[in-house]
């Protein structure tokens, strides 16, 4: 579907269902340079089975106009003005990397209008290497490799995809190359200059689940530490042999975690 957000364009992954305002909603929110289709099994399980479900192209990504948000702070008070287009009052909000982040300092921000968070893959503080702050800077190719390298399990690099003559990080190759120019170090620069984390995880009131991957370079387990012990109702699923990128590695598995804790 889509909406009008902050008087831009936005595009949202519905399922292939209607909305329907009497039924529970959840927000799935995509990464650095990713967009709506990284939630692709999930977004779609959701919305056959008794939920709204809204996975969105934020501003400046995928099928969205607009221009990417500077700031993590900005993205969260962005999701909740995407409820109001849509006339949702609350939801339950699921974020990947980036979109942890923004899932988690909207609760802390907007604790009325969500009702549960889901982190995948996050990490507070959430430090991005000089390298490749640099190469996405310079809208540098390198950026994308780097990503590409560090998401992935050592077991999933050639192979290892559930779903036979899929190559994963060829997949993910092609979508971070749509990523329009800029875009991609604006979402870094986010991450990189969150500092409230913790604050924001203190403030939340609504159930938390973080699922991590046992194997994330990108935002390895440690960093999830502090984040885990300042969150006052959590719930942790940790899941083995899995990178950064789990929801293509281990994408049952991260919807079993889902199921699990939305329908708690």
């Amino acid at each position: 579907m889509r909406l009008g957000v902050a008087g831009s364009d936005v595009y949202a992954y519905t399922g292939a269902r209607p909305l329907d305002r009497a039924l529970p909603t959840v927000l799935f929110v995509h990464g650095a340079g990713n967009d709506h289709s990284v939630w692709a099994l999930q977004s779609r399980y959701f919305a056959h089975h008794g939920r709204n479900a809204l996975a969105v192209d934020l501003p400046g990504h995928g099928r969205s106009g607009g221009a990417a948000l500077a700031s993590v702070e900005a993205i969260a008070d962005w999701l909740l003005a995407l409820l109001d287009a849509a006339d949702l009052p609350a939801a339950a909000l699921v974020g990947h990397s980036l979109g942890s982040l923004a899932v988690l300092a909207a609760a802390a921000r907007h604790p009325g209008r969500v009702t549960r968070i889901a982190l995948a893959g996050p990490a507070v503080p959430m430090p991005v290497a000089d390298v490749l702050l640099d190469a996405a800077g310079a809208d540098d190719h390198v950026a994308f490799e780097l990503i590409n390298g560090w998401s992935y399990s050592s077991g999933k690099q050639l192979g290892g995809s559930q779903v036979p003559g899929m190559w994963l990080t060829g997949s993910a190759l092609r979508l971070m190359e749509r990523t329009r120019p800029g875009v991609l170090h604006t979402d870094l620069a986010a991450c990189h200059a969150y500092a409230d984390g913790l604050a924001a995880a203190a403030a939340v009131r609504c159930p938390a689940l973080l699922i991590l991957g046992a194997r994330d370079l990108m935002a390895p387990p440690k960093g999830a530490q502090a984040l885990i012990a300042a969150l006052a109702d959590r719930r942790v699923v940790t899941l083995p042999d899995c990178g950064h990128a789990m929801m293509a590695e281990q994408p049952d598995a991260v919807l079993d975690a889902l199921v699990a804790f939305l329908s708690g």
